[in-house]
This record gives C-alpha cells, structure tokens and sequence, in this order.
C-alpha cells in the first residue's frame, strides 16, 4: 500500500510540473515578463508566512498555505482566466472542479479529498483561512501593476472601477491590507498609471 501512494504520489508530483508553464497576465515587479502560476503561488505562500499577522481573524497558516499553493494547480487543465476578462467568466468553478478532481484524483484516495476540499473551500472564500487566502491572491497582482506602470490595467485599459470592485476582496480577510490597497489603487489613478 505504501509503494501503491507513493508511486501516486509521485505521479501527482510530476503532473503539477505543468504549473510552470501556465502564463498569467500579469509580469513579475518591475518586469516584462509574465509570471506564471507556480511562481505566483510561491508569492502568495511566502506573503501568507509574512502578513499572516495582518489578518482581521485568527487563522490557522497551514490551511491557508495550502490553499495558496494548491488554488491554481486546477489551470493546468482549466487554463488561466485572466480577472479582467470581459468574455470570459474569471468564475469558471465547474470546469475547474472537473480539473480538480482528475488531477488531485491522481494521488491516494485520503489526499485526494484533502485537497479537493481545500481547494473548494478557498473557491467559496466563507471560511477565515479562505478570506485571508483569496486576500492574498488579490493583493500580489495589485503590488505587481503598481510596479510596472499600470501593468495589466494599462495593457487592457482596465479602469479604476473594475480595479476597485475586485481588489476590495482583500478586505474581507484583512482591513489593514485593504487600506494599504485601497491607498494603492488611489495613488496609482494620481499617477495616471489607472483610469478613473
């Protein structure tokens, strides 16, 4: 049984190595080229150790490093939707549970499960550890684009309400990062790097 989970284990392990190769929209700070999602879920679980202390409710911090490291292994089947999509729904969840269950169905039965769970968990974003997760995954792109002259918002003519109506997410986890955003997205529309 131990040789049986293991060489699953293994498979799974080799399978999230496409992680790598799924581009995002956004480019790494002060930077043109594109971050893909194994490194932007590296970023929000070293943000998840460091701001920890800024969440608004006692959360527990494994929980939510894995939920930012296992949130987007489903886009290896489902593919990236970019936030600010006007075609594409950035809520894609059954094609994504699809994902989610053939990929984390490549390990044992009990992990299976566990991640699956975790990763639901952080899609309906109800639970503290959920909130502060997600509060993560809005928070990286902003610091991204006000890094880069606008980044994306200027690539896509994203406009300040838009920025604003996603971004405010983060404080459902966390008012003092949502502060800090919120004066973020202001001075970046003084800047002139976002429309108002």
């Amino acid at each position: 049984m131990q040789t049986e989970n293991l060489l699953k284990q293994v498979n799974f392990i080799k399978e999230i190595d496409k992680l790598k190769y799924i581009q995002r929209k956004t480019k790494l700070f002060n930077s043109n080229r594109n971050e893909n999602d194994a490194e932007h879920s590296w970023h929000l679980a070293m943000m998840t150790i460091v701001l920890a202390e800024h969440s608004d409710k006692p959360i527990d911090v494994l929980k939510v490093l894995k939920m930012v490291l296992i949130h987007d292994i489903v886009e290896i089947d489902a593919g990236d939707t970019f936030i600010y999509d006007t075609a594409k729904s950035h809520t894609n969840t059954e094609e994504e549970l699809m994902a989610a269950k053939r990929i984390f169905g490549l390990l044992p039965a009990e992990q299976a499960e566990e991640f699956i769970t975790i990763w639901t968990e952080f899609e309906e974003g109800i639970t503290d550890e959920a909130k502060f997760a997600r509060s993560m995954d809005r928070f990286e792109p902003l610091l991204q684009n006000t890094s880069n002259n606008g980044g994306t918002w200027a690539e896509f003519d994203v406009p300040y309400q838009k920025v604003y109506d996603k971004k405010k997410a983060i404080k459902n986890g966390s008012a003092t990062l949502w502060n800090y955003a919120e004066n973020l997205i202001n001075e970046s529309v003084d800047k002139g790097i976002l429309k108002k």
